[in-house]
């Protein structure tokens, strides 16, 4: 059981060590794809999050499961409106010509 929890959280600061290195690295103008991207991403660790909450195999596991599914439904919110905000930026103000 301890091993486990070694193990994952060994991967958890592997996967969160890759993924600041690489979004670090990306030029501004790809930020709202990427963006787009991540909360494609999301959303797959919201469905894991549920299935980990609903499961019940510990108390520990729920708890956990249901703190991932609040924090990345955030992100997947703020996400989108990150990207809407920055494509209102594209779009001209001016009236609209024939």
């Amino acid at each position: 059981m301890k091993l486990d929890l070694i193990t994952s959280l060994y991967v958890f600061m592997l996967a969160a060590f890759i993924g600041f290195e690489v979004i670090r690295r990306v030029s501004p103008l790809l930020h709202t794809p990427l963006m787009s991207l991540t909360n494609a991403l999301d959303a797959i660790a919201v469905v894991g999050a549920i299935i980990l909450a609903g499961e019940h195999k510990s108390q520990l596991a729920a708890i956990l499961g249901t703190i991932a599914i609040v924090a990345a439904t955030s992100n997947i919110v703020g996400g989108f409106l990150i990207t809407d905000r920055m494509l209102r930026m594209f779009k001209s103000s001016g009236p609209k010509r024939p």
